[in-house]
């Protein structure tokens, strides 16, 4: 399939993003958001099998990856989770959906509850890869336990210039490599691999992915127009949508926990399903799960 024909364009107050859609345009919209370091190819099994069920979807790409790009040169490559919420919204405004069915893990992930947690008349309902992803900031700095931290190694690298040079001069191996570390199970990482690889090609993709894990630690300011966002987002705000938490019971990332530790975060119609042999890139490795989490909740 030629994935050019597929590429749109939705101009919005900071950027020009990038999207394919798939389906009748009069259908339930559903909006499936990939993460770091994917692609919108996460869903090449979900969003074909959506559409064939009379749905209108729509794969973005986040800011920072493939044809996305920033409309102004002085607009803050942010990285922050608030301003990947609000690329969300924008998105949404300039299709004139009103109200979507949202699933997403890792960034796309977060996008999601935020806009779900303080927007919830804009969300029909919820996906999310590994429940509860918003950040609590304040308390970043306070320390996990060792195997945690050890698994976010990536995250303290990036925050010295020996990180972003090692981004810069190797990312498509260094992101093969979180690949690997993040779905040790998945028998398809080598060959899946080389269709998202050119999305982190962007100019955008450095600046945008260095300042998403120095802001999350209090290590860099965020984008001013979006302050208002993140200090709604310090009281950890509920969501009340009905949704369905997917997590891969190999995710190198962070492994699913005997017991579900966001459950409290979820106010309205709540379900979380482990899934077994399945690691971070969920809607990839578990399509099947991902369309059938979105049709139970769509059904209701």
């Amino acid at each position: 399939m030629n994935r050019e024909a597929l590429i749109r364009y939705a101009l919005t107050p900071s950027l020009n993003i990038a999207y394919e859609e798939h389906g009748p345009a009069s259908g339930d919209a559903v909006i499936l958001l990939h993460g770091f370091p994917y692609s919108p190819r996460a869903y090449d099994a979900v969003a074909p099998a959506l559409a064939a069920l009379g749905c209108r979807v729509i794969v973005p790409y986040l800011r920072g990856y493939g044809p996305t790009r920033f409309n102004r040169p002085e607009t803050p490559r942010s990285g922050q989770q608030a301003a990947l919420a609000q690329d969300l919204l924008d998105l949404m405004d300039a299709l004139a959906i009103q109200q979507a069915a949202l699933c997403g893990y890792d960034w796309g992930g977060r996008a999601a509850c935020i806009v779900a947690a303080l927007w919830p008349e804009r969300v029909r309902c919820l996906v999310t890869g590994d429940g509860y992803n918003l950040q609590d900031i304040p308390h970043s700095t306070k320390p996990l336990d060792p195997q945690t931290e050890h698994r976010l190694w990536y995250q303290y690298y990036f925050h010295t210039a020996r990180g972003v040079a090692g981004l810069t001069d190797n990312r498509r191996a260094f992101c093969q490599w979180l690949w690997e570390l993040w779905s040790p199970t998945w028998p398809a990482s080598a060959e899946r691999y080389p269709l998202s690889a050119p999305a982190f090609d962007n100019p955008d993709f450095v600046d945008v992915v260095i300042h998403s894990y120095r802001h999350r630690f209090m290590y860099v300011a965020g984008d001013p127009a979006l302050e208002w966002m993140e200090q709604a987002l310090t009281r950890q705000p509920p969501i009340s949508v009905p949704t369905i938490s997917l997590c891969g019971a190999d995710d190198g990332v962070g492994p699913a926990p005997e017991v579900d530790d966001d459950i409290e975060h979820f106010t309205g119609a709540y379900e979380r399903r482990v899934l077994a042999g399945v690691g971070h890139d969920i809607p990839e490795e578990a399509p099947e799960a991902t369309i059938k989490a979105l049709l139970d909740l769509l059904q209701r």
